[in-house]
């Protein structure tokens, strides 16, 4: 600890930014956009997209597909330039972080909750979760971090707690099946919102609803063999009813976590689109923004079922089966008629 700076802090103001269907993945990104003088919404609001990698979905609260060689920002907001980059530190890995905030960059921690004193799974649950690292002060012995999802803290945390939440094996923890066992392992991620920045108008939201489309409408699965768009969506929406029906223990395990990246996405394009369509006066894109929050909406009944299953395995697998297959049904429906909309609503701009 001697090698490093006594003392580093990032500059600016540090603001949290929060939707209900959100997890700490775009609440985080959204932190480093507003550092940069940006609204999160148009940002992570402007793309949206179905992809599905089968065996690759990790236990973490923060997981979400990425195509090969696609880095994390550049999945989430293709539009905009928005840098992410995913490291691993070596030792205790704090030279590394205070080099990172020395260079006022936003960086984004990948820690252990059952060590954060202000998270409510503090000694009870070890699961995964991502925070905003703002400052380091080790004459003090204290890390400043800002963590927007519920309770949102912006605060100084004991240097202790901190090591000890990044430095976690996050070991299985039969309380949180669906984002634990999988070691933190010193992980952050460093995030740069570079110049010049667009800002959203008819032609960039045509070109990403475009770009969108395109993706829906798909041949799945793809090059890289991921499940992508509305053929991507039966795959993966027929392949978990099978599971259900196999009862195999840990066989609906990876659907809570992937659908959260999924019903995050949608129901951030749909609030942008909703709320940017009306004030631009374009009643088509409203409903279209509509349309895609019942997407969203249609998660919770998949996510929440098969979550369930998983956590208490029921006697009959049928009527679990009979149960998600209803729920994915809707789900279905709501990405078909979504998708329709948008391709309609374009075709306005």
């Amino acid at each position: 600890m001697t090698t490093v700076s006594e003392r580093v802090a990032v500059s600016g103001d540090i603001q949290l930014w929060y939707r209900d269907a959100v997890s700490c993945l775009q609440a985080t990104f959204a932190t480093a956009l507003l550092r940069a003088g940006h609204d999160p919404l148009p940002v992570l609001g402007l793309h949206w997209e179905f992809r599905f990698q089968p065996e690759k979905v990790t236990s973490e609260e923060f997981s979400f597909p990425c195509a090969p060689g696609v880095e994390l920002a550049d999945a989430l907001m293709p539009h905009h330039p928005v840098r992410s980059r995913w490291h691993r530190a070596g030792g205790q890995g704090l030279e590394e972080l205070v080099a990172e905030l020395a260079r006022d960059r936003t960086v984004v921690a990948a820690v252990d909750n059952f060590h954060l004193p202000f998270r409510p799974a503090y000694h009870d649950v070890h699961a995964a979760h991502l925070l905003v690292v703002t400052g380091i002060d080790l004459r003090a012995g204290t890390v400043s971090v800002a963590d927007a999802m519920p309770p949102e803290f912006s605060g100084e945390i004991p240097l202790a707690a901190f090591l000890d939440a990044w430095t976690s094996g996050n070991p299985s923890d039969e309380q949180d099946a669906f984002f634990s066992d999988t070691g933190i392992e010193r992980r952050y991620l460093t995030v740069d919102v570079e110049e010049p920045f667009p800002v959203v108008d008819r032609e960039l939201l045509r070109r990403a609803l475009a770009h969108g489309s395109a993706l829906f409408h798909a041949a799945s699965p793809d090059g890289d063999g991921d499940h992508v768009g509305l053929r991507g969506l039966r795959f993966f929406l027929d392949d978990v009813v099978e599971r259900a029906r196999s009862g195999r223990a840990g066989a609906l395990q990876h659907v809570y976590p992937f659908g959260w990246g999924m019903q995050a996405q949608a129901a951030l394009h749909g609030e942008f689109l909703r709320t940017w369509g009306r004030a631009e006066g374009l009643p088509a894109l409203a409903e279209a923004g509509r349309r895609v929050e019942a997407v969203a909406h249609a998660w919770t009944g998949v996510r929440v079922t098969a979550a369930h299953a998983t956590a208490h395995p029921p006697h009959d697998h049928g009527e679990v089966a009979a149960d998600l297959a209803t729920h994915t049904g809707t789900l279905d429906r709501a990405y078909v008629t979504a998708v329709q909309a948008l391709d309609e609503a374009k075709e306005m701009l």
